[in-house]
């Protein structure tokens, strides 16, 4: 029983999941960022993690969050005040002095930005020109006394223009002919920090390219079937990969900054702003700080621009029951959750599952201003226990949030309605094999409890049928009808309940199944399980039990298998206990020392030949470096004496011979210098 449940649990877990993939910005988010977003020791690993955890945080909402000011702002001082600092550091600190509003004075900006107004001049790649516009538009937010405008902004906005492709991506360089979505979003971004800081009006005919720019490079756009659109990024080189969310969320971005900027219509068709939409919300909560940040500075970017704010449709629930009669309710809101402008929503057709014929509805759903939801009193008469797919319309009311909100077409969303299907009909039954004439019959009560006892032979069959009615009276088919017969041995066999109409029927022939049973006679239990995901009386039920009187096995009939008990299966295993070999028996102690003394006879007549040779130090060098020399010398011996003593008793012979090769090369160094001298000192003595 608790397996068919927990498998129909997740049918409709399953099904709310897909019913529910567009939905805005909510408080799991929030909770989900407080988990992501957790700093270590105090700070972030880096201000531009830091940054993507403010920037998180300031787009939700978020009024608890770590109290990291202290000592962030202190990076950011000493990053903004440093000589050495690069554009892109110079850029990741101004990006969170924006949100912290560290204690900086114009004086300090103002030498900033001269540095960045060099950098802009000499910028050689597409990033140097980000880096450093984009810092100097964090400066104008931040210091509008300081002078950031660009003269030759014109210029500039050629330089980076250059760089654009045909297909409307850009290059990060001249010298690399590869193009990239991620590059035409910080590109775009780029562009807009030049128009707005430039001096002078920038050439028009060059923000009409860059409108003809963003046209080709959504064209390129790539589509899900769900209606969610997203900028696939190919390019994988230096500058590391970039996942469809990073570089969907930079074109976004880029798009949204340049009309801003630009004050320019770029005539984006909607369903395209309104499919990107999807796509980032399609996400639902990434399970990393940076996804979540490429996520929500997209959707930021969408829920403030001048282009298209989308407009997204959703239910509360996708699940609606016939039974406690629920209402068919809707809400619309922006991507981050805020309140829609006055609208209507029109419920246009009704699509049952796995078909093409639609009932036209067209019917506006009531407004309920207080909760702000759109609502169905009830369910149109034709719905039924079952998965449909239901098509709203929105209908904005004030002709000007045409301009300026994406409503798109036509949305569908799944739904499934949920009811009690009556069961009824239901009886078991032996019957005999050769005329079906019924031998034993016994009726069911599926809703309550039944403990039948049948008894048959190979040459008989058994009949189970019952009919199942949807609350409409029509004829339901569930998901699953399973018959189970469980020997006493435990080995079990299930049958598909088959079905005509309401009628489900099964005929279990005996004789053409006593291989499959294993000639096994004796007693049976007899299961139903019927379960669907819109069926709210789902059931697993125990029927009772039949005693089967089979024949006697062949002799190569197949034998039936072991059940094994899941506890042995999975639970804790034998110990193992290992006997090891009994040690080898020892030589006598008398032996072991002799051969001791045998292996020590060599060195005692090593001494005696040095005793014998009458060996003295009347040659050691007296002078300094000889002597030195000579005394490294010896203990260079005495070194390799000891390594053979350690590889002895416990190196092993690669690390041995490593350390040979490095005593080796230092004994022939100070040898030679040692030998070089008393050769020298032969020599005079001879002249002499």
């Amino acid at each position: 029983m608790g397996k068919v449940l927990g498998f129909l649990i997740l049918a409709v877990c399953t099904l709310i999941c897909e019913a529910a993939i567009f939905k805005p910005i909510s408080d799991s988010h929030r909770s989900a960022a407080l988990d992501l977003l957790t700093p270590k020791d105090g700070s972030f690993e880096s201000l531009e993690v830091t940054y993507k955890a403010l920037r998180s945080f300031e787009v939700l909402g978020t009024g608890k969050q770590p109290d990291i000011k202290a000592v962030t702002c202190k990076s950011v001082v000493d990053t903004l005040r440093s000589p050495s600092s690069a554009s892109k550091d110079l850029f990741q600190a101004l990006r969170v002095n924006r949100i912290l509003k560290c204690e900086l004075n114009n004086e300090a900006f103002a030498g900033i930005a001269y540095r960045l107004k060099d950098n802009v001049n000499s910028a050689g790649s597409l990033l140097d020109y980000y880096y450093s516009v984009e810092s100097l538009v964090l400066i104008e937010g931040q210091a509008s006394e300081v002078d950031v405008h660009l003269g030759g902004a014109d210029s500039v906005f050629r330089a980076i223009k250059a760089l654009s492709q045909s297909d409307g991506r850009w290059r990060y360089s001249s010298n690399n002919p590869e193009s990239s979505t991620f590059a035409a979003g910080i590109a775009l971004e780029s562009l807009a920090g030049v128009i707005s800081l430039a001096s002078s009006e920038i050439d028009r005919s060059l923000i009409s390219l860059v409108k003809n720019d963003i046209s080709k490079l959504l064209d390129g756009v790539e589509k899900y079937d769900d209606g969610a659109y997203y900028f696939d990024e190919k390019l994988v080189d230096a500058h590391g990969y970039q996942s469809p969310l990073s570089a969907s969320s930079a074109v976004v971005r880029g798009i949204t900054a340049f009309a801003i900027a630009s004050d320019e219509d770029l005539n984006l068709p909607g369903d395209k702003i309104l499919g990107l939409a999807r796509f980032f919300l399609g996400v639902g909560i990434p399970g990393n700080a940076e996804d979540l940040f490429y996520q929500l500075d997209a959707l930021a970017s969408l829920e403030n621009n001048r282009v298209s704010i989308p407009l997204i449709l959703s239910l509360p629930t996708a699940v609606l029951s016939l039974t406690r009669k629920d209402q068919l309710k809707v809400n619309v809101n922006t991507v981050l959750g805020s309140a829609a402008p006055s609208l209507s929503v029109k419920l246009k057709q009704i699509f049952t599952s796995g078909s093409k014929d639609a009932s036209i509805i067209d019917q506006n759903l009531k407004f309920d201003p207080e909760n702000a939801v759109h609502f169905l009193d009830v369910l149109p008469e034709n719905i039924d226990a079952g998965s449909y797919v239901f098509t709203f319309e929105i209908v904005l009311h004030n002709p000007e949030d045409k301009k300026i909100y994406a409503a798109g077409g036509r949305t569908k969303v799944p739904i499934y309605v949920t009811g009690f299907v009556k069961v009824d009909h239901a009886e078991v039954a032996v019957l005999d094999s050769d005329l079906g004439n019924v031998e034993t019959q016994k009726r069911l009560d599926l809703a309550g409890e039944n403990t039948i006892s049948l008894s048959a032979n190979h040459l008989q069959k058994l009949r189970l049928s019952f009919q199942l009615t949807s609350p409409l009276g029509n004829a339901f088919k569930p998901h699953q009808a399973f018959l189970k017969l469980r020997h006493e041995s435990k080995v079990e066999h299930i049958f598909v309940v088959g079905n005509s109409g309401k009628k489900f029927e099964i005929i279990l022939d005996f004789l053409g199944l006593v291989e499959k049973f294993f000639y096994l006679s004796g007693r049976y239990d007899i299961q139903l399980t019927v379960g669907d995901a819109v069926m709210e009386n789902s059931f697993f039920q125990h029927l009772g039990s039949i005693e089967l009187d089979l024949p006697e096995p062949p002799e190569k009939a197949a034998r039936p298998p072991q059940a094994v008990d899941a506890s042995s299966r999975f639970g804790p295993k034998a110990e193992i206990s290992h006997i090891f070999r009994a040690p080898e028996k020892r030589p006598p102690k008398e032996l072991s020392l002799t051969f001791l003394a045998l292996v020590l006879l060599p060195f005692v007549g090593f001494l005696v030949g040095l005793l014998r040779l009458q060996v003295n130090l009347k040659n050691f060098p007296k002078a300094s470096a000889p002597a030195t020399f000579a005394i490294l010398f010896h203990l260079g011996i005495a070194a390799v004496l000891s390594l053979y003593l350690l590889f002895w008793l416990q190196l092993n012979l690669f690390t041995t011979l490593k350390a040979l090769g490095i005593l080796g090369i230092f004994l022939m160094f100070v040898g030679h210098k040692t030998l070089a001298y008393l050769a020298s000192s032969s020599a005079k003595l001879k002249s002499a």
